[in-house]
């Protein structure tokens, strides 16, 4: 028989036995349960954490093997929400879980985020649009935000906290291309854009056919660092770095950068790294 207290009691000493029962009982939300979404959910199930609403509108297929956590033979053509919830009711069988298959839209963006103390962000880095709503609608609110994009072999961190700088301010992407958002968010996410340092294949990037490498090592290290994240959100622990500040962690280059863009995307350090990116990409 499962015993909830024994299969996390080896978070005891970095959690109190009295915080395990408060993450016992909180319900995150993780929207995309693709590259960094999968393993989110694995490492916040393993943390204890007892409800979940987790969405998804894709099936696994073999391009994903690098990366997903999810993604195996037995999983080609399978929804990614459905594998993943069968993954983690095998870790904790008494979890709460609400599962939208047909990923999130406007008409079920309310229910989607009912109850949620933290929305952890997983969304394809294209999917801008309905990314924009779920941000949006969490600061409405007054739900934490947060979002782990893998890097090359690191990962950039944004939380975006009620009442603080939100999505909205910071990104400023209203009136932009679909190629110029991509290009906001990316440079929003990490202004230092660390990973551009060691990229050798310069054709693998093409915004406008959807196209950006990952490796499974960014994954796991923006799981870490977010997963440590919603913790410190939940149990009121340790400081938080919102908006308009955030972190870049490469193990590749073994450097940590704090970033801090007053106005986000409209300061003037970020039009000069737009500049350097799309002379990059009109290169290729």
């Amino acid at each position: 028989m499962f015993d909830y207290s024994q299969a996390f009691s080896r978070n005891i000493g970095w959690v109190t036995k009295e915080e395990q029962l408060q993450l016992k009982n909180k319900r995150v939300a993780i929207g995309g349960l693709g590259g960094v979404g999968g393993s989110h959910l694995i490492t916040l199930t393993r943390l204890g954490i007892g409800s979940f609403t987790i969405a998804d509108l894709d099936d696994f297929d073999y391009p994903n093997f690098n990366r997903q956590y999810g993604a195996t033979l037995e999983s080609v053509g399978h929804s990614k929400a459905s594998v993943m919830r069968e993954a983690v009711l095998d870790i904790n069988p008494d979890l709460d879980i609400k599962l939208f298959d047909k990923g999130i839209s406007c008409e079920n963006l309310d229910d989607f985020l009912k109850d949620v103390d933290v929305y952890v962000d997983s969304l394809d880095i294209f999917a801008l649009d309905i990314r924009r709503q779920v941000f949006a609608r969490c600061y409405e609110l007054g739900i934490p935000a947060i979002t782990a994009a893998p890097m090359g072999m690191g990962t950039a961190f944004l939380i975006f906290l009620p009442g603080k700088m939100s999505f909205e301010e910071y990104f400023a992407l209203e009136g932009l291309s679909f190629e110029d958002q991509v290009i906001y968010f990316i440079m929003g996410v990490s202004p230092t854009v660390l990973q551009r340092k060691y990229l050798v294949d310069r054709s693998s990037v093409n915004f406008l056919n959807e196209k950006v490498p990952s490796t499974a090592m960014g994954i796991e290290i923006s799981a870490g660092v977010a997963c440590t994240q919603v913790l410190k959100l939940l149990l009121g622990r340790g400081d938080v770095v919102s908006a308009p500040r955030g972190l870049h962690f490469d193990a590749y280059l073994n450097k940590l950068k704090k970033s801090w863009r007053p106005f986000g995307n409209r300061n003037p350090l970020q039009k000069i790294m737009y500049s350097r990116i799309k002379r990059i990409l009109d290169e290729n």
